[in-house]
């Protein structure tokens, strides 16, 4: 097997995923025993090296915002199942370890990412070990060049089942018709199926010092080769969503009371910039 290239957001993701495993006071907001074996000596190496930028008010808030983003999908996840949901996609997986987990004997789970990404990731899980499920597919998608619904189904998509896509770290590297394109695919999906995602809103509703954290955010991720494209207000986004129902979108202060209160350590997510959103068919 040839080394892959790996996407160096989802490697980012995946580093601060470990490093709440880790680094984070109990209860853990995600407690995912594949976050670190999953990166193996390598990747593992360059967090120890880190270890002391992690303490950092930024790095904890976004570190925050990762795993609680993870977290609510999972919820949302759960309830879901209780309601007859059989399927969960995963839009642009990354290193996400869910179907390594799985509490769901009946879920089928389908991770789409670019073909490059998912190699990597194969890499990643044949080095330490991690059998792959059966009840999981790998879907190669590149969001702006090819089409969703093909894929899924070549994979054994059931366009008839009610479904959970989770939708996380994509969007801000999209492009806008790339966007509706894929969230015109969701919204036919059968009565019942729902859709989680973050979003970013731009860098003009921001107040001065989180337009200036925004820039140096961008300009890491534009030096990683994958720039930022697509934001979105609350208000821009209901409107794309105008075809789905019980639209629950949460800004920082509605996800710190949920997820963050009465902690013994300083994790919280801050500012005003990251969104979490669930919507139902």
């Amino acid at each position: 097997m040839q080394p892959a290239q790996p996407s160096r957001t989802a490697l980012r993701v995946a580093l601060r995923r470990a490093a709440h495993q880790m680094y984070d006071a109990p209860p853990l907001i995600l407690n995912d025993p594949i976050a670190i074996p999953i990166l193996g000596p390598e990747y593992l190496q360059d967090l120890y090296k880190t270890a002391t930028k992690l303490e950092k008010p930024f790095s904890v808030a976004l570190r925050a915002f990762i795993v609680a983003r993870s977290r609510y999908v999972e919820d949302t996840l759960a309830a879901a199942v209780a309601h007859g949901t059989t399927q969960y996609v995963l839009l642009g997986a990354g290193l996400d370890t869910f179907a390594y987990r799985n509490p769901f004997p009946h879920l089928n789970v389908f991770e789409v990412d670019h073909p490059a990404t998912q190699l990597w990731k194969l890499e990643l899980l044949q080095s330490a070990n991690i059998p792959i499920p059966p009840n999981l597919s790998h879907v190669p998608l590149d969001f702006e060049h090819e089409t969703l619904p093909q894929q899924l189904l070549a994979a054994g998509f059931n366009p008839h089942a009610k479904t959970l896509f989770a939708w996380l770290g994509v969007i801000p590297y999209l492009t806008l018709p790339a966007f509706r394109a894929t969230l015109r695919f969701i919204a036919t999906q059968p009565h019942g199926s729902a859709l989680v995602l973050d979003y970013s809103q731009p860098r003009s509703a921001l107040p001065f010092f989180e337009q200036l954290a925004h820039d140096s955010l961008a300009s890491r991720v534009a030096l990683a080769g994958e720039p930022f494209q697509l934001f979105f207000t609350p208000t821009e986004i209901a409107a794309d969503l105008a075809a789905f129902r019980a639209i629950e979108d949460l800004d920082s202060s509605a996800i710190n009371a949920r997820y963050f209160t009465h902690r013994s350590d300083q994790l919280t997510t801050r500012g005003t910039a990251g969104r979490l959103l669930s919507a139902w068919l």
